[in-house]
């Protein structure tokens, strides 16, 4: 484990970010708690993305079950392909994750299939890291949780949110007005019965997710002019290494549009978050790694102690979800798209020729004339259903007339592009880059942006005596009136307490002093710089909101 992830780790339990679950049972691989700052700084974060992804772009929220009905999932395809490759230790019975053991070891292992696997084991000669006996053939393990619903209902816990926002889109589509582009955004958990979880936040089996489904007219190109001219650090499939502005992909045909547009705006989201762009890129996955829903995908990918880690994924997923949800659930999931100017066209269409069908089928000839007359034109012997039979329909029994009409648009089956966000890994991915030490006292700093640290500012008073210690509790009281998280902390040294303070994160400290007693005033410390401004106590709310905005900067006081 590296020292920048120990470290993590170590502050991460001890001062209440995370740490496993069920410990006093043992733990239980894949989960992880969240303690108070943890909690709070995970709901910063999503506020954030909320700001940058829902509010500003206009999308619709939506708040779905986690455990979805089986057929929905054989419909999504994960019923039969969510899978990965696994193999067991012969000795020690220890199970890993196939394509993990030979990271490091092959060339882009994510490439290979079953063979290639089981190939490439034998080659390099790999043992189980755990006790170095040999290891089985790989196979193939599903990962998705199933359960029962009622007495004898087999249902699934979700591996993401995006099929329920699926299942959505005719009364999603019909609150957005009918129009496309229709951006639907949902927050919640996924769950992955993952093979071997070892690598904390970044590999859980609940996890928590923020996704967007935007469904989109793939003739529609008016993305093109809202693409934001940042620098994206790209690395394609061939594995070349680019920097250029989405415009610019796009125009060599890297990617579509809307993959281009939300990649901008997930370097504007990191960047809020503190996340050092420098180690963050891009990375377009291999035809053999794509999901089976996926016509082409992008990681952002950002380097850590251990490595480069995916945090979202942008995938254009086509017409494949919509497409495959109609034919399983028999529902109309189109969209209409309307004409400049109305067109005239031509159909066909049935007509019954009752003189037939009345004498064939009696009563029924009126319903059967009905049903024939309402269906898409076909040419044959037709077979519907009348209460319960099935009823042949004759080729001389209609005929088929040719009609004008004028129509102003034509249905279609939406295309999908979808970023979804792991929400643990950028919380980790945020402590690590964030976290430092002091060059001189060693004291360990995590340097969290205001708008995302759990809490703002710490309260001390100088002595817990004198009166100083009513001042400063009253000081706290005010800044929490404000709606602004703060703690008092009047125990040990000032130098002690600065330093618990940063050790969390705390971009702001006040202290209470005995020149408070005399002019109303305080200092304010800024935990990076660790520089100190006086401040009249009635101005500390309105300072601290604009400073945790990010409307002024420290220096400006």
């Amino acid at each position: 484990m590296s020292d920048s992830r120990a470290n993590i780790m170590e502050i991460a339990k001890r001062r209440g970010f995370y740490w496993k679950s069920y410990e006093i049972y043992g733990g239980l691989g894949g989960f992880y708690d969240y303690g108070p700052l943890g909690a709070a700084l995970k709901e910063n974060i999503l506020k954030v993305w909320k700001d940058e992804f829902v509010i500003k772009d206009g999308l619709l929220m939506l708040d779905g079950p986690n455990i979805g009905p089986e057929l929905m999932y054989v419909a999504s395809g994960h019923a039969e392909k969510f899978a990965d490759y696994m193999v067991r230790c012969k000795k020690c019975g220890h199970v890993f994750r196939a394509d993990g053991l030979l990271k490091g070891v092959v060339e882009n292992p994510e490439k290979l299939d079953k063979k290639g696997i089981s190939k490439a084991i034998k080659e390099h000669g790999i043992k189980c890291p755990d006790c170095g006996g040999e290891l089985t053939e790989p196979e193939s393990f599903h990962l998705m949780f199933s359960t029962t619903v009622g007495l004898d209902k087999r249902a699934f816990l979700r591996p993401e949110t995006a099929q329920g926002i699926f299942v959505n889109f005719p009364i999603m589509y019909r609150l957005n007005r009918e129009k496309l582009p229709l951006g639907v955004a949902q927050i919640g958990k996924g769950f992955r019965n993952e093979i071997s979880p070892r690598q904390g936040l970044l590999r859980l089996r609940e996890f928590n997710m923020a996704e967007i489904e935007l469904f989109v007219d793939p003739y529609d190109e008016d993305i093109l002019n809202n693409l934001e001219d940042v620098n994206l650090h790209l690395l394609t499939r061939e594995g070349e290494e680019l920097n250029l502005s989405p415009k610019e992909a796009v125009e060599r045909k890297l990617m579509n549009a809307h993959i281009g547009y939300y990649m901008a705006k997930i370097v504007k989201f990191l960047d809020a978050l503190g996340i050092d762009l420098n180690r963050v890129r891009f990375r377009q996955h291999f035809k053999e790694e794509l999901a089976h829903y996926s016509r082409d995908t992008w990681d952002c990918e950002i380097l850590l102690s251990s490595g480069w880690v995916e945090v979202t994924g942008i995938a254009d997923r086509g017409d494949y979800d919509l497409k495959r949800h109609m034919t399983y659930s028999g529902r109309d999931l189109t969209a209409i798209r309307r004409f400049k100017e109305p067109k005239k066209i031509k159909i066909k269409k049935l007509r019954a020729r009752m003189e037939i069908l009345g004498p064939m089928f009696k009563k029924d000839a009126k319903k059967i004339a009905e049903i024939l007359e309402s269906m898409e034109y076909v040419d044959g012997n037709i077979e519907i259903e009348i209460e319960g039979k099935n009823v042949k329909i004759p080729r001389d029994a209609y005929e088929i007339k040719i009609e004008e009409e004028v129509i102003g648009g034509e249905r279609f089956v939406p295309h999908v592009i979808e970023p979804s966000f792991g929400i643990d890994r950028i919380l980790y991915a945020v402590l690590e880059h964030s976290f430092y030490e002091r060059e001189d006292t060693g004291y360990k700093v995590l340097k969290l942006k205001p708008k995302i640290a759990p809490i703002k500012v710490a309260i001390f008073p100088l002595m817990a005596k004198d009166g100083l210690d009513a001042v400063a509790r009253d000081v706290l009281n005010k800044i929490r009136e404000g709606g602004i998280t703060s703690y008092y902390d009047d125990s040990g040294s000032i130098g002690r307490r600065y330093a618990r303070a940063d050790e969390i994160g705390v971009p702001f400290c006040i202290t209470v002093d005995y020149e408070s007693l005399k002019d109303n005033t305080v200092t304010i410390r800024e935990r990076d710089s660790a520089k100190q401004k006086r401040v009249r106590i009635d101005a500390i709310p309105k300072i601290l909101e604009d400073l945790v905005d990010e409307r002024v900067d420290f220096e400006s006081l």
